[in-house]
């Protein structure tokens, strides 16, 4: 109960940071397509030293294990996720299944998961949150390329893999953390005050998006409430019963589903616009989804403590 009930608290903060960045958007103070500056500042910059301050604590075996327990437990629920989608798409029609599919898969962990996990176990719950972002960093730049664009060109997609910023900053991450390089306080200090901008400014660019979407018109797109049921419902539940029957529980395997619980990743609306896909059920998963989570995310986080608690 007590995770639900600080996720709930979490929640209603991110909304007004959400409610904040709408409200900017609408007043003028920067026009919808500007938002795309800050979301390659989010990208290039916020998240990756977010990302690198996770790494900048003190070796422990019992935390590099509770780590490499998240790149395998971010591996299978990923996959599972990939799977679910795929059958839940397999009838779609062929113009839509595509980016269907992409939005059914992958979760928003970047934008709402890490703010969420940070509030929640602080520093060394967004050093676990990496290395399930790391592994969902790969599969997006590799299977959710290639089914989104049509396209396989293996040398675009390991370029994609190695120069993803995030990737990167895990590898730099790693490298300080196993080798217990000591970094000077005029690096880490701004290194941490960078990454601390990742709350404020990916909610506000979610509020952007959903200030410059037409609601009304995104609701009549027929496959949006398939998606959105296949994402906030379908797969956090399929995730949950695995790890019940496979007998997980404490800290990461909860970081990890309440990461896989997050709304429709934001690119998947670059994605629908760059390849030619049914752009308004992209922006419509992604908007609505990121609104129903404001309810659905503690009530997953109640069901976490109920079954593996």
């Amino acid at each position: 109960m007590e995770l639900a009930v600080i996720t709930a608290k979490q929640v209603a903060e991110l909304l007004l940071m959400i409610l904040a960045g709408a409200v900017c958007c609408k007043a003028g103070v920067f026009k919808p397509k500007e938002k795309s500056v800050l979301a390659n500042l989010l990208l290039y910059l916020v998240v990756p030293a977010m990302v690198l301050d996770s790494y900048m604590v003190e070796y422990d075996p019992a935390t590099f294990h509770n780590l490499m327990l998240a790149f395998g437990l971010g591996a299978l629920v990923l996959l599972v996720g990939l799977g679910v989608a795929f059958l839940a798409s397999f009838k779609v029609q062929k113009d839509a299944r595509a980016i269907l599919w992409f939005a059914c898969a992958f979760s928003n962990a970047g934008y709402m998961g890490f703010p969420l996990i940070k509030a929640l176990f602080g520093g060394e719950g967004l050093l676990y949150a990496s290395g399930f972002v790391t592994i969902f960093n790969i599969l997006i730049w590799t299977i959710g390329y290639v089914v989104v664009s049509g396209q396989v060109d293996p040398k675009q997609t390991v370029k994609a893999v190695v120069t993803c910023p995030c990737i990167i900053a895990v590898v730099a991450g790693l490298i300080i953390y196993l080798a217990r390089i000591p970094l000077p306080e005029v690096l880490t200090g701004p290194i941490g005050a960078i990454g601390d901008m990742n709350t404020p400014l990916s909610m506000i660019i979610t509020g952007a998006t959903i200030a410059s979407s037409d609601l009304k018109k995104l609701l009549k797109n027929k496959n949006l409430f398939l998606t959105w049921g296949v994402r906030m419902l379908g797969v956090p539940a399929v995730e949950l019963l695995i790890f019940a029957l496979l007998g997980l529980h404490g800290t990461v395997p909860t970081i990890v589903l309440l990461l896989e619980a997050c709304p429709c990743a934001a690119i998947t609306t670059m994605f629908a616009i760059q390849f030619h896909h049914d752009e308004e059920l992209a922006a419509g998963a992604v908007v609505f989804s990121t609104l129903s989570s404001i309810l659905t995310l503690p009530l997953y986080a109640l069901l976490l403590t109920m079954v593996l608690g």
